[in-house]
């Protein structure tokens, strides 16, 4: 009878668990039934501690993600360094004060700006904290922005199959975990004048329907 009681706990047990398991989403686990396609798509995220991300240098002003801003990083693609040497350069320019190409200085910010970054392999990583607000070297508020951005410039390059891939799977996760609509899914460009994400992606990102 023991026995018996025992092995109805323990299967109980288990029969929780495995629902625990299935109602919690993980980052690197992303249905692709968007794309016709009714197996699990899994891409993994490469963890501010795997790509040796140092601390941020200020204090950060926490936010409520509510919307997806897309961008491209308007420098080539790079495949000869590794999306660590990638992330931590950047990182290192976003948290000095630089001069841009433009001729202004751009003042230290406290992290990488981005909240994910997409490599041209279509790797995906972690930036900053997607709970602080991001920052930018255009005039608009970027509270409540998620920010991903994608390694090239699109103005004079192409994103690649890959990075598109990445970028779908990577917004269907997001749209999922903080309730993102369609609607609020969009391009730097929706909030100030610039050439960003690039007009190669730009163009993809409309003929795909993944912005409005």
């Amino acid at each position: 009878m023991l026995t018996t009681k025992i092995r109805r706990y323990t299967l109980s047990l288990i029969y929780l668990l495995s629902m625990l398991s299935i109602t919690t989403h993980s980052i690197a686990d992303v249905s692709s039934a968007e794309n016709g396609n009714s197996d699990q798509s899994k891409f993994n995220i490469v963890s501010r501690e795997q790509w040796g991300a140092a601390k941020p240098i200020f204090a950060m002003t926490i936010q409520i993600p509510s919307r997806t801003t897309i961008h491209h990083t308007a420098t080539k693609q790079n495949p000869n360094k590794t999306i660590a040497q990638k992330l931590k350069g950047l990182q290192a320019f976003s948290q000095r004060s630089e001069k841009l190409a433009d001729g202004r200085t751009k003042k230290a910010w406290a992290d990488l700006p981005y909240h994910f970054y997409i490599d041209h392999k279509g790797t995906v990583a972690e930036g900053r904290d997607i709970q602080f607000i991001g920052d930018t070297n255009t005039s608009y508020n970027p509270s409540g922005h998620i920010a991903v951005v994608l390694e090239g410039n699109f103005e004079s390059e192409m994103p690649t199959h890959n990075q598109i891939a990445s970028l779908k799977g990577l917004l269907t996760f997001l749209k999922k975990k903080y309730n993102i609509e369609e609607k609020s899914i969009g391009t730097h460009q929706d909030f100030a004048q610039t050439a960003c994400p690039g007009r190669n992606l730009l163009k993809i990102l409309e003929n795909e329907g993944l912005i409005n």
